[in-house]
Protein backbone atom coordinates (compact mmCIF):
# COMPACT_ATOMS: atom_id res chain seq x y z
CA UNK A 1 0.00 0.00 0.00
CA UNK A 2 2.89 2.33 0.76
CA UNK A 3 4.33 1.84 -2.74
CA UNK A 4 0.92 2.51 -4.27
CA UNK A 5 0.59 5.72 -2.25
CA UNK A 6 3.99 7.01 -3.47
CA UNK A 7 3.16 6.13 -7.04
CA UNK A 8 -0.17 7.94 -6.84
CA UNK A 9 1.54 11.02 -5.37
CA UNK A 10 4.11 11.02 -8.15
CA UNK A 11 1.41 10.79 -10.81
CA UNK A 12 -0.50 13.65 -9.19
CA UNK A 13 2.64 15.78 -9.10
CA UNK A 14 3.41 15.01 -12.74
CA UNK A 15 -0.14 15.91 -13.73
CA UNK A 16 0.14 19.20 -11.85
CA UNK A 17 3.43 20.05 -13.56
CA UNK A 18 1.97 19.18 -16.94
CA UNK A 19 -1.06 21.36 -16.29
CA UNK A 20 1.12 24.29 -15.23
CA UNK A 21 3.43 23.84 -18.21
CA UNK A 22 0.44 23.92 -20.52
CA UNK A 23 -0.22 27.51 -19.44
CA UNK A 24 2.96 28.66 -21.16
CA UNK A 25 3.92 28.63 -24.83
CA UNK A 26 7.52 27.55 -25.36
CA UNK A 27 9.62 28.50 -28.37
CA UNK A 28 13.24 27.60 -29.11
CA UNK A 29 15.34 29.36 -31.74
CA UNK A 30 18.97 29.22 -32.71
CA UNK A 31 21.56 31.04 -34.78
CA UNK A 32 24.89 29.61 -35.89
CA UNK A 33 27.77 31.36 -37.64
CA UNK A 34 31.09 29.97 -38.85
CA UNK A 35 33.71 32.28 -40.31
CA UNK A 36 37.08 32.32 -42.04
CA UNK A 37 39.06 35.51 -41.47
CA UNK A 38 42.14 36.69 -43.38
CA UNK A 39 43.89 39.79 -42.10
CA UNK A 40 46.73 41.60 -43.81
CA UNK A 41 48.32 43.94 -41.26
CA UNK A 42 51.52 45.94 -40.98
CA UNK A 43 51.87 44.42 -37.49
CA UNK A 44 53.24 40.88 -37.62
CA UNK A 45 51.22 39.86 -34.54
CA UNK A 46 47.96 40.72 -36.33
CA UNK A 47 48.82 39.32 -39.75
CA UNK A 48 47.38 35.92 -40.69
CA UNK A 49 44.25 33.79 -40.96
CA UNK A 50 41.88 32.23 -38.45
CA UNK A 51 38.56 30.40 -38.02
CA UNK A 52 35.80 31.72 -35.79
CA UNK A 53 32.27 30.96 -34.67
CA UNK A 54 29.31 32.64 -33.00
CA UNK A 55 26.60 30.24 -31.81
CA UNK A 56 23.44 31.09 -29.89
CA UNK A 57 20.31 29.38 -28.61
CA UNK A 58 17.29 31.19 -27.17
CA UNK A 59 14.38 29.72 -25.20
CA UNK A 60 11.22 31.75 -24.56
CA UNK A 61 8.38 30.86 -22.19
CA UNK A 62 5.35 33.09 -22.76
CA UNK A 63 2.04 33.32 -20.91
CA UNK A 64 -0.97 35.63 -20.93
CA UNK A 65 -2.63 36.25 -17.58
CA UNK A 66 -6.36 36.53 -16.97
CA UNK A 67 -5.89 40.29 -16.59
CA UNK A 68 -4.33 40.55 -20.07
CA UNK A 69 -0.65 40.85 -19.14
CA UNK A 70 1.91 39.16 -21.42
CA UNK A 71 4.69 37.52 -19.38
CA UNK A 72 7.86 36.26 -21.06
CA UNK A 73 10.76 34.42 -19.49
CA UNK A 74 13.75 34.43 -21.85
CA UNK A 75 17.05 32.57 -21.59
CA UNK A 76 19.77 33.22 -24.16
CA UNK A 77 22.74 30.82 -24.34
CA UNK A 78 26.04 31.46 -26.07
CA UNK A 79 27.25 28.05 -27.27
CA UNK A 80 30.20 28.77 -29.57
CA UNK A 81 33.80 27.81 -28.88
CA UNK A 82 34.75 31.48 -28.59
CA UNK A 83 32.21 31.90 -25.77
CA UNK A 84 33.71 29.17 -23.55
CA UNK A 85 33.06 25.48 -23.08
CA UNK A 86 29.46 24.26 -23.18
CA UNK A 87 26.41 26.45 -22.66
CA UNK A 88 27.18 29.92 -21.34
CA UNK A 89 24.21 31.82 -19.93
CA UNK A 90 24.38 35.09 -21.86
CA UNK A 91 21.05 36.74 -20.99
CA UNK A 92 18.22 35.84 -18.61
CA UNK A 93 15.21 38.08 -18.07
CA UNK A 94 11.49 38.32 -17.39
CA UNK A 95 9.33 40.79 -19.30
CA UNK A 96 5.87 42.00 -18.27
CA UNK A 97 3.92 43.80 -21.01
CA UNK A 98 0.51 45.41 -21.15
CA UNK A 99 -1.25 48.65 -22.00
CA UNK A 100 1.22 50.49 -19.76
CA UNK A 101 4.20 49.40 -21.87
CA UNK A 102 6.83 46.79 -21.00
CA UNK A 103 8.99 46.17 -17.93
CA UNK A 104 12.09 43.99 -18.29
CA UNK A 105 13.84 42.61 -15.19
CA UNK A 106 17.10 40.67 -15.17
CA UNK A 107 20.26 40.26 -17.20
CA UNK A 108 19.45 41.89 -20.52
CA UNK A 109 20.55 44.74 -22.79
CA UNK A 110 20.54 48.38 -21.74
CA UNK A 111 17.42 50.21 -22.89
CA UNK A 112 19.50 52.33 -25.27
CA UNK A 113 20.35 49.22 -27.28
CA UNK A 114 16.78 49.18 -28.66
CA UNK A 115 17.03 52.76 -29.96
CA UNK A 116 20.64 52.93 -31.15
CA UNK A 117 21.08 53.43 -34.93
CA UNK A 118 24.57 53.05 -36.39
CA UNK A 119 26.19 52.29 -39.73
CA UNK A 120 26.64 48.59 -38.96
CA UNK A 121 22.85 48.04 -38.73
CA UNK A 122 22.73 47.51 -42.50
CA UNK A 123 25.73 45.19 -42.47
CA UNK A 124 25.20 41.49 -41.72
CA UNK A 125 28.77 40.87 -40.54
CA UNK A 126 31.28 43.36 -39.19
CA UNK A 127 34.64 42.51 -40.74
CA UNK A 128 36.62 45.07 -38.76
CA UNK A 129 39.58 43.57 -36.89
CA UNK A 130 39.39 42.71 -33.22
CA UNK A 131 39.23 45.64 -30.81
CA UNK A 132 42.52 47.42 -30.29
CA UNK A 133 44.03 48.14 -26.91
CA UNK A 134 43.40 51.81 -27.65
CA UNK A 135 40.31 53.46 -26.18
CA UNK A 136 38.81 54.83 -29.37
CA UNK A 137 35.61 54.08 -31.27
CA UNK A 138 35.39 51.32 -33.87
CA UNK A 139 31.72 52.09 -34.70
CA UNK A 140 29.23 54.81 -33.84
CA UNK A 141 27.24 52.32 -31.74
CA UNK A 142 27.25 52.70 -27.96
CA UNK A 143 28.06 49.87 -25.57
CA UNK A 144 25.55 47.70 -23.70
CA UNK A 145 26.16 45.05 -21.06
CA UNK A 146 23.98 42.15 -19.91
CA UNK A 147 24.18 42.63 -16.14
CA UNK A 148 21.14 42.62 -13.83
CA UNK A 149 18.98 45.70 -14.39
CA UNK A 150 15.45 47.08 -14.55
CA UNK A 151 14.15 48.55 -17.82
CA UNK A 152 10.91 50.22 -18.86
CA UNK A 153 9.71 50.81 -22.43
CA UNK A 154 6.76 53.11 -23.13
CA UNK A 155 3.91 51.84 -25.31
CA UNK A 156 4.23 53.03 -28.91
CA UNK A 157 2.62 56.43 -29.43
CA UNK A 158 2.17 56.85 -33.16
CA UNK A 159 5.67 56.53 -34.56
CA UNK A 160 7.38 57.25 -31.22
CA UNK A 161 8.95 54.57 -28.99
CA UNK A 162 11.15 55.21 -25.94
CA UNK A 163 12.64 53.48 -22.93
CA UNK A 164 14.94 53.77 -19.93
CA UNK A 165 16.95 51.30 -17.83
CA UNK A 166 19.06 51.38 -14.67
CA UNK A 167 21.79 49.10 -13.35
CA UNK A 168 22.67 49.25 -9.64
CA UNK A 169 25.89 47.41 -8.85
CA UNK A 170 25.53 48.26 -5.18
CA UNK A 171 29.00 48.01 -3.74
CA UNK A 172 31.05 51.14 -3.04
CA UNK A 173 33.12 51.88 -6.12
CA UNK A 174 30.76 49.92 -8.38
CA UNK A 175 29.51 51.46 -11.59
CA UNK A 176 25.82 52.38 -11.77
CA UNK A 177 24.49 52.76 -15.30
CA UNK A 178 21.51 54.73 -16.57
CA UNK A 179 20.51 54.22 -20.17
CA UNK A 180 17.72 55.73 -22.23
CA UNK A 181 16.71 56.31 -25.82
CA UNK A 182 13.93 56.97 -28.30
CA UNK A 183 13.00 56.36 -31.93
CA UNK A 184 10.57 58.12 -34.21
CA UNK A 185 9.37 56.52 -37.44
CA UNK A 186 7.54 58.35 -40.23
CA UNK A 187 6.77 58.24 -43.94
CA UNK A 188 7.94 60.97 -46.32
CA UNK A 189 8.03 61.12 -50.12
CA UNK A 190 7.39 57.39 -50.37
CA UNK A 191 10.29 56.50 -48.05
CA UNK A 192 10.33 55.18 -44.48
CA UNK A 193 12.46 57.34 -42.18
CA UNK A 194 13.51 56.42 -38.65
CA UNK A 195 15.31 58.79 -36.28
CA UNK A 196 17.07 57.41 -33.22
CA UNK A 197 18.76 58.83 -30.13
CA UNK A 198 20.38 56.84 -27.31
CA UNK A 199 22.51 57.56 -24.23
CA UNK A 200 24.44 55.39 -21.75
CA UNK A 201 25.75 57.12 -18.60
CA UNK A 202 28.12 55.29 -16.21
CA UNK A 203 28.71 56.69 -12.73
CA UNK A 204 31.24 55.54 -10.14
CA UNK A 205 33.61 56.98 -7.54
CA UNK A 206 36.47 57.28 -10.04
CA UNK A 207 34.93 58.95 -13.08
CA UNK A 208 31.73 59.36 -15.08
CA UNK A 209 31.52 58.09 -18.64
CA UNK A 210 28.85 59.39 -21.05
CA UNK A 211 28.16 57.73 -24.41
CA UNK A 212 25.77 59.12 -27.04
CA UNK A 213 24.41 57.99 -30.40
CA UNK A 214 22.24 59.73 -33.01
CA UNK A 215 21.22 58.15 -36.29
CA UNK A 216 18.83 58.28 -39.20
CA UNK A 217 17.73 55.35 -41.36
CA UNK A 218 16.01 55.83 -44.73
CA UNK A 219 14.40 52.95 -46.62
CA UNK A 220 13.07 53.46 -50.14
CA UNK A 221 12.12 50.26 -51.92
CA UNK A 222 15.14 47.95 -52.01
CA UNK A 223 17.60 50.69 -51.06
CA UNK A 224 18.44 51.50 -47.42
CA UNK A 225 20.80 54.13 -46.04
CA UNK A 226 22.03 55.09 -42.56
CA UNK A 227 23.99 58.08 -41.31
CA UNK A 228 25.03 58.22 -37.66
CA UNK A 229 27.23 59.98 -35.19
CA UNK A 230 28.09 59.65 -31.54
CA UNK A 231 30.86 59.81 -29.03
CA UNK A 232 32.26 59.14 -25.57
CA UNK A 233 33.24 61.65 -22.89
CA UNK A 234 35.15 60.90 -19.67
CA UNK A 235 38.01 62.36 -17.64
CA UNK A 236 40.60 61.60 -20.32
CA UNK A 237 38.54 60.88 -23.44
CA UNK A 238 36.60 63.09 -25.84
CA UNK A 239 35.88 60.75 -28.74
CA UNK A 240 33.78 61.73 -31.76
CA UNK A 241 32.41 59.08 -34.13
CA UNK A 242 30.68 59.38 -37.50
CA UNK A 243 29.55 56.66 -39.88
CA UNK A 244 27.40 55.90 -42.92
CA UNK A 245 26.23 52.84 -44.83
CA UNK A 246 24.06 51.87 -47.78
CA UNK A 247 22.60 48.56 -48.96
CA UNK A 248 20.66 47.31 -51.98
CA UNK A 249 18.54 44.15 -52.16
CA UNK A 250 18.88 42.57 -55.59
CA UNK A 251 16.15 40.44 -57.20
CA UNK A 252 18.35 37.32 -57.20
CA UNK A 253 18.45 37.10 -53.39
CA UNK A 254 21.76 38.94 -53.09
CA UNK A 255 22.25 42.08 -50.99
CA UNK A 256 25.23 44.38 -51.52
CA UNK A 257 26.35 47.02 -49.06
CA UNK A 258 29.06 49.56 -48.37
CA UNK A 259 30.04 51.40 -45.20
CA UNK A 260 32.50 53.92 -43.80
CA UNK A 261 33.43 55.10 -40.30
CA UNK A 262 35.84 57.49 -38.60
CA UNK A 263 36.69 58.16 -34.94
CA UNK A 264 38.88 60.87 -33.39
CA UNK A 265 39.91 61.64 -29.81
CA UNK A 266 40.25 65.39 -29.18
CA UNK A 267 42.14 64.81 -25.92
CA UNK A 268 44.81 62.67 -27.58
CA UNK A 269 46.25 64.72 -30.44
CA UNK A 270 46.53 62.74 -33.65
CA UNK A 271 44.72 59.60 -32.45
CA UNK A 272 42.15 58.44 -35.00
CA UNK A 273 40.68 55.27 -36.48
CA UNK A 274 39.02 54.95 -39.89
CA UNK A 275 37.59 52.05 -41.83
CA UNK A 276 35.59 51.47 -44.98
CA UNK A 277 34.42 48.35 -46.70
CA UNK A 278 31.96 46.44 -48.83
CA UNK A 279 29.79 43.40 -48.22
CA UNK A 280 27.89 40.85 -50.28
CA UNK A 281 25.13 38.71 -48.73
CA UNK A 282 23.74 35.75 -50.65
CA UNK A 283 20.78 33.62 -49.56
CA UNK A 284 21.74 30.03 -50.37
CA UNK A 285 18.46 28.61 -49.08
CA UNK A 286 15.81 29.55 -46.53
CA UNK A 287 17.66 30.13 -43.26
CA UNK A 288 21.13 29.73 -44.82
CA UNK A 289 23.23 32.74 -45.89
CA UNK A 290 26.79 33.36 -47.04
CA UNK A 291 28.42 36.74 -46.36
CA UNK A 292 31.70 38.15 -47.69
CA UNK A 293 33.26 41.34 -46.29
CA UNK A 294 36.34 43.25 -47.41
CA UNK A 295 37.36 45.92 -44.92
CA UNK A 296 40.23 48.46 -45.07
CA UNK A 297 41.25 50.08 -41.79
CA UNK A 298 43.83 52.54 -40.49
CA UNK A 299 44.66 53.35 -36.87
CA UNK A 300 46.97 56.22 -35.87
CA UNK A 301 47.95 56.10 -32.22
CA UNK A 302 48.48 59.83 -31.71
CA UNK A 303 50.90 61.53 -29.37
CA UNK A 304 50.07 59.91 -26.02
CA UNK A 305 48.37 56.53 -26.62
CA UNK A 306 50.49 53.46 -25.91
CA UNK A 307 48.67 51.24 -28.45
CA UNK A 308 50.62 50.41 -31.60
CA UNK A 309 49.59 52.02 -34.89
CA UNK A 310 48.09 49.55 -37.35
CA UNK A 311 46.62 49.49 -40.84
CA UNK A 312 45.64 46.82 -43.31
CA UNK A 313 42.85 44.86 -44.96
CA UNK A 314 40.52 42.33 -43.40
CA UNK A 315 38.61 39.78 -45.53
CA UNK A 316 35.97 37.57 -43.97
CA UNK A 317 33.71 34.75 -45.18
CA UNK A 318 30.79 33.87 -42.90
CA UNK A 319 28.23 31.07 -43.21
CA UNK A 320 25.08 31.89 -41.22
CA UNK A 321 22.23 29.52 -40.34
CA UNK A 322 19.00 30.45 -38.53
CA UNK A 323 16.65 27.96 -36.87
Amino acid sequence: MRKLHLGTTALAAAATLTANAALADVSISGAAEWSYNSRSSNLAANDGTSFGDDMEMTINFTNKTDSGLDITYRVDFATGQGDGAGLVNDETSIAIAGGFGKIVLGEDDDAADAYNIDESDLIAEDAAPAAMSATIGTSSSISSDDVNKVAYHLPAMGGLTAGVSHTDRGAVGGTDTTSYGAKYAMEAAGASITLGYAVVADENSTQDVDMENMGMKIVSGDISMIISQGGTESNDEDIHNVGASISYKMPNGMTVGAYTFKSEDDLDAGEEYSRSGAEVQYTIASGLTAVINVDDYDYKNGSSDAAAADSGTNTKLTIKAAF
